[in-house]
């Protein structure tokens, strides 16, 4: 029996309600979703806990644990009760990340004991497009990456990973989780790359979550020697015309507001600002 207002680790069987809360915010709860909807809520086939959050009986807010750790539809009493949850478990996850207002919420209750972070992104601005742009032709040389070109892509993807986060992703097992990340991305067919005559990669991007509502682009990068020379609006376009025909209604991505360059792009290819988010690295 719960009481009026508690929190728990919620079972395979409250998967409707916990899907229920999610698609209250699909686009900001892309990630989270698009996770779900595979795996359920099943620990270990989900890769970590789903923290559940009632009042008055009802059930609220979430918050998903696993190598991330993040707040979903959180109300400041739900924040509350995910920090003591959090704090009672000790720091599992790699990141805190987040809608900006429950994040940072929950990071100040958390940094006492987990803090200091690596690293605070307090502004990441949450864009979405639900269309292709009219003034920019989509490069069409970006195409999916096939499955034999693996060897190709990982170079870039360890790149861009290690410029945008702070750290390899070859560290610790050697990538092993990264690399078969990249594979599942390149095996449903959502990596996109354009290749120079050499097979080196000028230009990448991934769709990494997807639900039926909306799918989240991830990883977008330019080789360095390209930089600047207009690869990135049209790569993007690509991506976008992949990603609407094919994936999902709406396409969004976060970026940070420190980087200006992928701003102006993403908002040449049509994407607008309907939110922020935050992220706490460690």
């Amino acid at each position: 029996m719960l009481t009026q207002t508690t929190s728990r680790v919620l079972e395979p069987s409250d998967l409707d309600a916990a899907l229920a809360i999610l698609d209250r915010e699909p686009v900001a709860n892309a990630f989270v979703a698009s996770r779900v909807q595979v795996a359920g809520l099943d620990p270990w086939r989900l890769g970590g806990e789903m923290w559940g959050w009632y009042e008055g009986g009802m059930l609220t807010s979430l918050c998903y644990a696993g190598a991330n750790l993040v707040p979903i539809c959180a109300t400041p009493r739900a924040v509350r009760a995910f920090a003591d949850r959090a704090r009672r478990a000790g720091r599992r996850c790699s990141s805190v990340v987040g809608p900006a207002a429950p994040t940072a919420a929950l990071w100040r209750l958390l940094e006492p004991q987990w803090g200091p972070a690596r690293e605070v992104r307090a502004h990441q601005p949450l864009m979405v497009t639900d269309r292709l742009p009219g003034d920019i032709a989509p490069d069409p040389y970006v195409r999916r990456v096939r499955k034999d070109e693996m060897e190709k892509v990982v170079p870039a993807c360890v790149a861009m990973f290690t410029e945008e986060v702070g750290i390899s992703p070859l560290a610790g097992d050697g990538g092993l989780l990264y690399q078969a990340r990249v594979a599942e991305l390149v095996g449903a067919g959502r990596a996109f790359a354009r290749f120079d005559a050499d097979g080196k990669v000028l230009f990448k991007a991934e769709i990494g979550a997807a639900t039926d509502r909306t799918c989240q682009i991830q990883g977008v990068w330019v080789a360095p020697e390209h930089r600047g020379k207009g690869i990135a609006a049209p790569g993007m376009a690509a991506v976008l015309r992949y990603a609407l025909a094919d994936v999902a209604p709406v396409a969004s991505l976060y970026v940070n507001d420190f980087n200006t360059a992928a701003r102006r792009t993403y908002q040449r290819v049509g994407f607008q600002e309907v939110g922020e988010f935050m992220s706490i690295l460690f």
